[in-house]
């Protein structure tokens, strides 16, 4: 199955929002909110300083989107270099293991290769090995890091 990895665009927030309410479900069995991450999507593509997504599509399904990530920015101060972290990444059901994240990946790392940016890092849960395993076997090391935060 042929997957053409491109920028997305505004008109593909529909799909990223649905994609991202989907994996809250699958992931986590969280229910969020359309009507907060739609606008939350559109916000990335009213303001590039936030991050920019990827949309993988399947040439099998009428150039379909079938999958998307957001990549975001954290500047480093021990590197001084931008780290660039994947996020929010989903890919249909029906189209897993058919190569359109190891596609948007590979995209996202010749893109920052091209920007000079030194790490790509992603965040994943815990319980989701099937996602680790994919992570791994692109090259990927866990971090030792744990993850805090706090909600204002």
């Amino acid at each position: 199955m042929p997957i053409n990895v491109r920028d997305a665009v505004v008109e593909d927030a529909g799909s990223i929002a649905s994609f991202q309410i989907a994996m809250a479900l699958e992931t986590e069995d969280k229910k969020l909110d359309p009507e907060v991450v739609l606008p939350a999507v559109k916000a990335v593509f009213e303001d590039s300083s936030r991050g920019f997504y990827l949309v993988a599509e399947s040439d099998d399904d009428q150039s379909k989107v079938v999958g998307s990530l957001l990549v975001t920015f954290e500047w480093s101060d021990w590197r001084n270099s931008n780290m660039w972290y994947i996020q929010s990444v989903f890919v249909d059901a029906d189209h897993r293991g058919k190569g359109a994240f190891k596609k948007m990946y590979q995209t996202v790392i010749e893109m920052a290769k091209a920007k000079n940016v030194m790490f790509v890092r992603l965040y994943v849960e815990v319980e989701n090995e099937a996602a680790q395993k994919v992570y791994e076997s692109l090259g990927m090391k866990r971090m030792p890091y744990y993850m805090y935060d706090v909600r204002i």
